[in-house]
Formats: C-alpha cells, sequence, structure tokens
C-alpha cells in the first residue's frame, strides 16, 4: 500500500489549487493511502468507490456520520440502516419527487429563478455565483419549507458554517466549535417554527413532514429539524456549486453552450457530464464494519475510508478521455443520472443516493433555462478564467459574465 508521501497530500495548497494531477497519481500508482492527518484509507478509482456505495453487504457503513455530520445537524436519516432508513426515507421522499415535486414545488423554483434574474436582467453584466447561484437553491428550499426568505443570510450563514464543518480535514477547533454553534443556533430557530406549524399545518414541505406517517411512525421535532438542516445544507452548497459549474464549464466550451442554447434538451447531458467532470462534493466518508480488500491492499474492520469522488468520475477505466468535458459522450447515460443508478457518483449510490437529486435536477433545469434566455450572448467578462476553490465542496469562487440585456 502506498503512503501519502508518494502524492500531493489532500490537505494541502497544491492539491486545493488542482486536485485532478493529484486524483490521476493516485489512481494510477497509489489507490490505496493510509492518511495520517484524517485516519483514514483513501480510495480512487471508480470501482472501489462504486463498491462502497452500492456495498449491498453493509461492510461500508455511515457509522462514520455519528462523529462527522450528528455535532452539526443532529441525528439525520444518513445515519439510519435497515427498516428505520427505509421508513425515515419513506416520509421524506414523496416530497422529492413525481407528482408534489411537479405540481407543487416547481412554481416555487420559476417563481424563484425569474425573481433574482430580474435584479440584473438588464444589467448587461452579472457575478453568476454570488447574485444567483449561492442564493437561488437556498431560497426554493426556504419557500418549499415554508420560511421567511428575509432570513436567507442566516440560512446561507448557516449552511456556510456546516459544509466548513464537514470539510475541517485539518480538525481546526475554531471550526468544529463554530459548527456546534450553528446545530444550537438553528435548533433555536427551527423547533419553534415546526411546532407552530403542527398545529397549523399549511401547504408547504415543513407541514408535510409533520404530518407524514408511513407504518405508524411520524417524525418528531428532532427528526424533522435535523432533515431540514440536512436540506439546507446538502441541497444549498451542492446546488449552487452545480449551477456554478455548469455555466464556467459551458461558457470555457462555446461551442457546447451554443448547443445547448439551441437545444435546451441538451441542459440533463451538461448536468449530468457537470457532476462527472466537476463534482460539487469532491469526497464522502464511509465506515467498514469488517476487512475489506480493494485496489491496493486490505481495509481493516473500523476504518474510515475516504471515497474520492473526484478522482473515480475521471477514472480512464470507466470513462474515455475523461479529463474532457463532453457534453456529447455516450459512456454517461443521461437517462439514468439522476437515479440510483447513475454511472457517474456525485450523488452516490445504493440505499443512501441522494434523496434530493430530482430537486436538484429541476432547480437546474430551471436555473439554466430562465438564464439562456435572459442572457442571449453570454459570454465571461473580458480576462476572466474561472477558478475553482475547495478540497471537500469544489466549484467556482467567481463567476463574472457580460450580456446584451434581452430587450437591449
Amino acid at each position: 500500500m502506498a503512503t501519502a508521501q508518494q502524492v500531493p497530500d489532500i490537505l494541502s495548497p497544491e492539491f486545493a489549487a488542482n486536485p485532478y494531477p493529484a486524483y490521476r497519481v493516485m489512481r494510477e500508482s497509489a489507490p490505496l493511502i493510509w492518511h495520517e492527518p484524517t485516519q483514514s484509507y483513501i480510495i480512487s478509482r471508480y470501482a472501489d468507490v462504486e463498491r462502497a456505495f452500492k456495498d449491498k453487504e453493509s461492510v461500508f457503513t455511515t457509522n462514520n456520520y455519528d462523529w462527522q455530520i450528528e455535532p452539526v445537524h443532529g441525528k439525520t436519516i444518513l445515519q439510519l440502516s435497515g427498516r428505520e432508513h427505509a421508513v425515515r426515507r419513506a416520509l421524506v421522499a414523496p416530497a422529492f419527487r413525481g407528482s408534489e415535486l411537479q405540481e407543487k414545488f416547481l412554481p416555487v423554483i420559476e417563481h424563484n429563478a425569474r425573481e433574482l434574474i430580474d435584479t440584473f436582467r438588464d444589467a448587461g453584466s452579472a457575478e453568476l455565483v454570488g447574485q444567483f447561484a449561492t442564493r437561488f437553491p437556498v431560497n426554493v428550499i426556504a419557500d418549499m419549507l415554508g420560511l421567511d426568505k428575509a432570513d436567507h443570510e442566516k440560512f446561507h450563514g448557516w449552511y456556510t458554517s456546516v459544509i466548513a464543518f464537514l470539510g475541517n480535514l485539518s480538525a481546526d477547533p475554531e471550526v468544529a466549535a463554530a459548527g456546534e454553534r450553528t446545530r444550537e443556533e438553528f435548533a433555536a430557530y427551527m423547533v419553534p417554527i415546526i411546532r407552530q406549524r403542527r398545529d397549523n399545518l399549511g401547504d408547504d414541505l415543513l407541514s408535510s413532514l409533520c404530518a407524514a406517517e408511513v407504518d405508524g411512525v411520524r417524525m418528531s421535532d428532532e427528526d424533522i429539524k435535523a432533515f431540514c438542516s440536512l436540506l439546507l445544507a446538502a441541497g444549498g452548497e451542492t446546488t449552487d456549486k452545480a449551477i456554478a459549474s455548469i455555466f464556467a464549464n459551458l461558457l470555457t466550451h462555446p461551442e457546447q453552450l451554443a448547443a445547448v442554447r439551441a437545444d435546451r434538451g441538451l441542459i440533463d447531458r451538461a448536468f449530468a457530464e457537470t457532476l462527472r467532470y466537476t463534482p460539487p462534493v469532491h469526497m464522502i466518508m464511509r465506515q467498514t464494519a469488517a476487512d475489506v480488500s480493494l485496489s491496493g491492499g486490505t481495509v481493516p474492520a473500523g476504518s474510515t475510508v475516504t471515497c474520492l469522488i473526484g478522482a473515480a468520475n475521471r477514472d480512464p477505466e470507466h470513462y474515455a478521455d475523461p479529463d474532457t468535458f463532453n457534453i456529447f459522450r455516450d459512456d454517461l447515460t443521461t437517462t439514468r443520472a439522476f437515479s440510483a443508478a447513475a454511472d457517474h457518483l456525485a450523488f452516490a449510490l445504493g440505499r443512501h443516493f441522494c434523496v434530493g437529486a430530482l430537486l436538484a435536477r429541476a432547480e437546474v433545469e430551471t436555473g439554466v433555462n430562465h438564464l439562456l434566455d435572459a442572457m442571449p450572448d453570454l459570454r465571461l467578462d473580458d480576462g476572466v478564467v474561472p477558478t475553482e476553490e475547495g478540497v471537500f465542496t469544489r466549484g467556482p469562487r467567481r463567476l463574472p459574465v457580460r450580456f446584451t440585456p434581452a430587450g437591449g
């Protein structure tokens, strides 16, 4: 088994600036690394990460979430297994698929897209990360839950703190303390609203969660609070980075942007390829319940395994020309890209496949459509080269663009 010294450290500035060369070295010569600072085994090949996510033998568990996410969210659906997990997932899943998503929440998504774009529609320029991507999904979630969008800055501050906690690979005590404060602040904000909503059910997602019942089981106030916390962080951070990354990728590949503009049916392809090429989440952890053999050696029972989605999604054993952004590639199945049968790993796979994948798809499709309509000749601002930042989650830092207003 290779040691971390043979490849750029995942905590190094070099890695943070551009992890993709390090991913290549890992896949080729160090597919299993013991990483002392994070006390985890790092895996980078598609076959190994896929196995960890799809595992049906309960060798790869989510027990790591007890220490990784419970301190900031409380106990969430991600930590459950067996029937307990199945029942909780059945309680929350209907709101994120099918008719409820289309009829109840698509109008919310449409309204929020138009409302944000109206703030720069006639300006001829915009910064798509700050003015749209970071605001859009959080506003959608707040509206879905029936919360006050005037509290957007609070929500954004909370989810930024949570994501920093989850990505705190160097164990910075200040980041840890801020994350734990966020749990207390969010509970103080959210629990009274949940109790009030139980007595006055409406047509929003929070009311649905309060009223939902499966096999005689209902969600407690703590269950609902933890799910809302998870939804804000996971749904905010990942979707905002996905939207920004789609535009960064398309703007740096003008012929593909032109194709998407001409045929909006290609938005799904652009989203799927962005999830593969520049996924919002670059690493997810699992914990082993037994010894398991992977490429490069054996991981002992009870170990934390850091699964590098960003590396696996560019594995040449699985994708042709993986370091090229190509919405027309034939080795990525768009029709399955937003389901547990996806052949990219950005939403994980198996029983813990992202419950909000179809919500993210609806937000991306709506946001991209409205932005393209509002900005007919969208282009990067002069001299701008999009730059990604982040290690645990990753996306463009800023995306200044110019355009001729649609009515101009």
